[in-house]
């Protein structure tokens, strides 16, 4: 590695559909691209350390902190530049835990975080262990660049595909052209409007999709509603709390119905220009 080689990469333990959203509230320049069956990984482009004064682990470890609030799967991002390389394993509100060794692979960490590594990601506590310790001592011919390998080998047992062309050790552009040319997803910030319509389009992926938006949610929506009206009137009529009850829940849903595809509209189409 040389002065011009920063890098990272960051592993989340979940689809690339529940990853989007929460990758479009970093505000930067990112790929996405699946990384196996249960994951997938963020490519940065690397403007934060090339053009500001964080280093990239600072940087990194603050984002793989971001993208795990209030989200229920983990992220190892793993992080390289001329000195050192490392990796932080973050999982929602809880402290990030990492590990960093120097780049010739001298370990610069404590043992014990490579124990609760494994012990927050679900590793097997015998074998992943095993193979994840040999990563704490000393090895002359292992650099920083291998270490981060082999601690994605032990991943690997656990559905982590390392996409083609995206070597731990390797500069960020470089990186990125790989990334670009197999297809990788853009994900950058273009403002709230953007984060809502990919929320909306996870939502709508499941099968519930036709009956929140379109024709037959409309329908769905105005039926509840042409029949929770005048079941309302008559439950107040008859004074039957029981109807009353069954009548709002109808209006509710109904109504309900109508505003998300409205707002659904608005978030595809965007705002009406003011005339």
């Amino acid at each position: 590695m040389n002065a011009t080689s920063p890098g990272a990469l960051l592993f989340c333990r979940a689809d690339t559909a529940s990853v989007r959203t929460a990758a479009l509230l970093l505000r930067e320049r990112l790929l996405l691209a699946p990384a196996g069956p249960d994951w997938s990984v963020l490519v940065p482009e690397g403007k934060p350390w090339r053009e500001g004064s964080d280093p990239v682990d600072r940087v990194v470890g603050g984002w793989a902190g971001a993208l795990t609030v209030g989200v229920p799967w983990p992220v190892v991002a793993l992080w390289w530049d001329a000195d050192r390389a490392g990796c932080v394993l973050a999982t929602g509100f809880r402290r990030p835990v990492g590990y960093t060794w120097l780049a010739d692979g001298t370990p610069a960490g404590e043992d014990e975080a490579m124990h609760t590594f494994a012990a927050r990601l679900g590793l097997d506590p015998v074998l992943d262990v095993r193979d994840l310790e040999p990563l704490t001592r000393p090895d002359e011919h292992a650099d920083a660049p291998a270490r981060l390998r082999g601690l994605t080998a032990v991943l690997s047992r656990h559905g982590l595909t390392m996409p083609s062309g995206l070597a731990p050790g390797e500069p960020a552009p470089l990186l990125w052209s790989a990334a670009e040319a197999r297809g990788a997803e853009a994900v950058e910030w273009r403002g709230v409007l953007d984060v809502v319509r990919t929320e909306l389009d996870a939502v709508e992926e499941g099968p519930l999709g036709p009956w929140l938006c379109g024709p037959r949610a409309r329908a769905l929506a105005t039926a509840q509603l042409a029949a929770g009206v005048p079941l309302l009137a008559w439950a107040v009529t008859r004074r039957s709390p029981g109807w009353a009850t069954a009548a709002a829940l109808l209006i509710t849903q109904g109504a309900l119905g109508l505003a998300y595809d409205r707002v659904r509209t608005w978030a595809q189409d965007g705002p009406a220009p003011r005339g």
